[in-house]
């Protein structure tokens, strides 16, 4: 089997992040600036998702979701949390 290289995976991700919910998996590997076969691009949209990165919606339209950054700040936020009956 062969597997993407890094600069590929992260061409892919730099995509979608610019395109964030715009397109659907056929358009979006249509437009990567670097032209990859398809299986590949399959195989890292894959990846992409397993490592909960990207979603697609109900449309087909893949979006990113990962930030981190975003994670941080809220888990600072106290009142976000829920207090459950001591569980």
């Amino acid at each position: 089997a062969r597997y993407p290289r890094l600069d590929t995976v992260l061409m892919v991700e730099e995509t979608i992040k610019n395109h964030d919910g715009e397109f659907r998996k056929k358009r979006l590997w249509e437009i990567l600036p670097k032209k990859i076969m398809y299986q590949t691009f399959s195989l890292i949209l894959d990846y992409l998702i397993v490592s909960r990165k990207i979603s697609v919606d109900s449309q087909g339209k893949i979006g990113w979701i990962f930030y981190p950054d975003d994670v941080e700040q809220r888990l600072k936020k106290t009142h976000l949390f829920w207090k459950g009956n001591g569980r």
